[in-house]
């Protein structure tokens, strides 16, 4: 174990948390403290675009651990707070309430933010989901809203139009995108899912971007398109995507492409690791990549903290998310970029299942599938395992 006497862990969420119990997993027993922006100890996000807005879970059950488990750490925690810069060279976090936090080992899980349209925020109304008090407002005014129109339509943006959906709003869901999710699952897939939010009474305003919010006497009242429609809606969701929350660390010498640059093993820079949605990292078998998914956060926390130990196992998770959406679990592994080769290899229309491979360079880099949890674990193998597309395609035709 490196001979470390004090570390600091900037992000209290999934990958810090996990960040900090892998550290005490492992024998480290020295001065840890956690600093986070909100002042509510760690919790799932997954949760608030669905249960939580459904108002099926109450706040109390998104909680990562019970006080107690959070007690058992002997951590410091400072919640409430944010950092505001890194000096990598003194080895000091400079926090907003004016102190300053020394380390040895240092670990970045600030995770992202959510981006916003360039104005239209100050109306009442107008609301983004990244948080649990952004979930409670959002659920609070779906309650209270007639129309809604969802600006984005790639995960975040296509569960908040099924929830207001299930809850008897007319909804709008737009993107300039030509289907929702399209980026992230290409044409094929996307089809299905624009059918799908169809089906249910969603209007789809894809292949069109927004102009401007409108708004009267302080309140939205809609959106105006760039095809000149205009959507009436007294909420309005900007889910246009996250950007890695990094602006603390300008003037710290890490490199900052897209997030914290890290090597194969999560590293920064000496003494410093990254974990999360902010984790530029090197994949052995996929490149250069960042993600921002739950799994990914909890997989990568670990392997920060181990390699801050000393450890020089590389950063090599199979990439897992998933989606529901009405009576839809939409599962994948690995990669399932738009430009990749495209294959279904299991294709029921009668029960709307299907699942399918992604491909390049003669080699399985994902998989996804609609309804069918047991075969997305059959498939992920061929992603592990690297599998030659034809003999992929054929293996997985047959089961």
């Amino acid at each position: 174990m490196n001979q470390l006497s004090r570390i600091v862990i900037v992000g209290a969420s999934v990958a810090g948390l996990t960040a900090a119990e892998t550290l005490r997993r492992h024998g480290f027993t020295g001065p840890l403290t956690l600093v986070g922006q909100e002042r509510r100890p760690p919790y799932d996000r997954p949760p608030l675009s669905k249960q939580i807005l459904r108002g099926t879970w109450g706040p109390d059950r998104v909680a990562l651990r019970h006080h107690d488990a959070l007690t058992t750490l002997g951590a410091n925690w400072l919640l409430g707070v944010t950092a505001v810069a890194l000096d990598t060279g003194a080895r000091k976090v400079s926090l907003s309430d004016g102190s300053v936090l020394a380390y040895d080992g240092l670990v970045i899980a600030t995770g992202a933010g959510p981006r916003r349209l360039p104005a239209g925020h100050e109306l009442n109304g107008v609301h983004v989901l990244r948080t649990l008090d952004d979930a409670l407002m959002l659920r609070a005014g779906l309650l209270a809203a007639d129309s809604v129109a969802v600006v984005g339509a790639g995960f975040l943006g296509s569960e908040v139009a099924v929830v207001a959906r299930e809850l008897g709003r007319n909804v709008t869901l737009v993107d300039p995108l030509p289907a929702p999710m399209i980026r992230q699952f290409g044409d094929h897939v996307a089809r299905r899912c624009a059918e799908l939010h169809a089906r249910h009474g969603v209007h789809l305003r894809c292949g069109t971007a927004v102009t401007a919010l409108t708004g009267r006497d302080g309140r939205v009242t809609g959106v105006d398109l760039d095809d000149g429609v205009h959507v009436p809606a007294d909420l309005v969701l900007v889910a246009i995507g996250a950007t890695p929350a990094v602006g603390w660390l300008a003037d710290s010498g890490l490199t900052l492409n897209d997030g914290v640059e890290c090597d194969h093993k999560c590293q920064a820079a000496p003494g410093v690791v990254a974990a999360g949605d902010l984790a530029s990292w090197h994949h052995p078998h996929l490149g250069r990549l960042r993600v921002e998914h739950r799994m990914n956060a909890t997989e990568q926390g670990t392997t920060a903290a181990e390699t801050l130990l000393g450890a020089d196992t590389p950063f090599a998770p199979v990439p897992y998310f998933w989606t529901d959406q009405y009576d839809v679990r939409i599962q994948a592994y690995g990669l399932t970029s738009s430009n990749a080769q495209f294959q279904i290899v299991t294709d029921d229309p009668a029960t709307g299942r299907f699942a399918a491979l992604y491909g390049t360079d003669g080699r399985v880099i994902g998989t996804v599938t609609w309804n069918l949890p047991r075969q997305a674990r059959l498939l992920r193998r061929f992603v592990t395992e690297r599998t030659a597309w034809r003999h992929a395609i054929r293996q997985a035709s047959a089961t």
